[in-house]
């Protein structure tokens, strides 16, 4: 079985975030960065795949050159070979875009499973990955907790809302998209730090792959969240009043 894992560099969660100059995204000169997390998940989960069943698993990685630290790091873990499609400005690219690009370096690959990441850290549309099995006419499902590979397909768990899940029977090739907390992430061996440096890493530009940066949107402004602080008393009895607490919890704060 060939899985392609597409993964995305994206700054790291504990990251000081500012706004550049002109306050239409952040400025990204002293960041660090990391893998986007729903893609480690969908790494891991074809890593586990490839265990049980054969084959081999590539990673598609498109971002500027810093990315190929990310891309390292998922050879390290276990990926066989990687696909980089390095493009600086990737930010001129909309979701259609990158996921035209991604189609682009497939072509040759042919494979049976295309994994990604549920959404990105950063962006967060949760589009690139249907957008891109469309693109490929592949058949695709979102929000996957399990795949189980079964005579001629696959079996996958779909989180729905309220605690239901759904299971789904579908044929290959396919496309998931994973959802985080699918497994639990491995970490890099030391031998697989050595071996990563010897594993095939294979350059594109988006130039090569015929794809133009055509967003159909942009940024004008990003604003950092504003700080502010609230106390509200809840008169009354105390078994009232934990009642009122608990409904601004449930309703207003989202933390119940």
């Amino acid at each position: 079985m060939k899985i392609v894992v597409s993964i995305k560099q994206v700054p790291a969660r504990d990251s000081l975030l500012r706004l550049n100059p002109e306050g239409t995204w952040i400025q990204d000169s002293d960041l660090s960065f990391e893998i986007n997390e729903p893609d480690a998940y969908a790494l891991e989960e074809g890593l586990q795949l490839k265990e049980k069943h054969g084959g081999e698993v590539v990673v598609l990685c498109a971002g500027p050159a810093r990315a190929a630290q990310t891309i390292r790091e998922a050879l390290a873990k276990g990926a066989d070979r990687a696909i980089h499609i390095e493009e600086e400005k990737l930010g001129a690219f909309d979701p259609l875009g990158i996921a035209r690009l991604m189609s682009a370096a497939m072509q040759a690959e042919k494979p049976d499973l295309i994994l990604t990441g549920l959404q990105s850290d950063d962006l967060g549309y949760g589009q690139t990955g249907v957008i891109l099995a469309e693109l490929l006419g592949l058949p695709h499902a979102t929000i996957i907790m399990q795949v189980e590979k079964q005579e001629g397909g696959i079996r996958v768990k779909r989180e729905l809302e309220d605690g239901w899940f759904q299971h789904v029977e579908m044929p290959l090739p396919a496309l998931l998209t994973i959802q985080s907390g699918i497994n639990k992430l491995r970490y890099a061996t030391l031998m697989g730090i050595k071996k990563a440096k010897t594993k095939e890493v294979k350059k594109l530009a988006a130039s090569d792959l015929g794809v133009a940066a055509a967003p159909s949107f942009r940024f004008e402004r990003v604003y950092l969240p504003e700080k502010t602080k609230r106390t509200q008393i809840f008169d009354g009895a105390p078994k009232e009043a934990a009642a009122k607490l608990v409904e601004k919890l449930k309703f207003e704060a989202r933390v119940l």
